[in-house]
């Protein structure tokens, strides 16, 4: 059982990962000072280096943070696909949801990930790779299921597939938040469903 003391800290964490990231999604990493984000989250700045060595690491613990919550909803989701008798392709399904949903709660740190994915020569750059590395693991687990059970073709490509699926996933969802708000959840995820299911041809 967890100390009150170990809740408390990551509570504390908690609120300075969402201070931080909507810090630096408004106006970039350099720009945000660990005064505004103590500020923000409604700390002393002591509090933040008490917490993290420097912004640095509070930003890469952020990242880690941040997709280990996307991996644990993506692996749910197959879970309880799996759980339901749902087939492998079912199971995909599932986790486009699942990935639209996060993105859906968690908008601001969705879109520092992906502008951060293509910089070069970042501090953090390693443990991107290391997490998203992870979330992507998660669907080439999938297909690799769907591939072995005659599902899907053995001539898919899996690591590129995976790629692209959470790629699809990722741009699809940020531009439904940026320039179609008004859609819903629902439509996204069933014109997202059509690409997997390779209907779009119309064959």
């Amino acid at each position: 059982m967890e100390s009150s003391g170990t809740t408390r800290r990551q509570a504390t964490r908690q609120k300075l990962y969402e201070a931080a990231v909507t810090l630096i999604a408004e106006k970039g990493f350099s720009a945000t000072t660990v005064d505004e984000i103590a500020e923000r989250a409604g700390v002393a700045k002591g509090t933040v280096y008490y917490n993290f060595k420097s912004k640095t690491e509070l930003f890469e613990e952020l990242l880690r943070h941040g997709v280990g919550l996307l991996t644990a909803s993506l692996r749910a989701a197959a879970e309880e696909s799996a759980e339901r008798g749902g087939t492998r392709v079912e199971a995909l399904d599932a986790m486009i949801r699942a990935g639209l949903a996060f993105i859906d709660r968690y908008p601001a740190f969705t879109q520092l990930y992906v502008a951060e994915l293509w910089r070069t020569n970042r501090a953090w750059q390693s443990t991107l790779l290391v997490v998203r590395q992870e979330a992507v693991a998660v669907v080439e687990g999938v297909l690799r299921g769907a591939v072995d059970s005659g599902e899907l073709s053995e001539e898919i490509d899996i690591p590129l597939t995976a790629a692209a699926l959470v790629g699809m996933v990722l741009v699809a969802a940020l531009d439904w938040q940026a320039f179609q708000p008004e859609r819903s959840i629902d439509e996204v995820h069933s014109a997202l469903s059509l690409l997997l299911h390779g209907r779009v041809s119309g064959h």
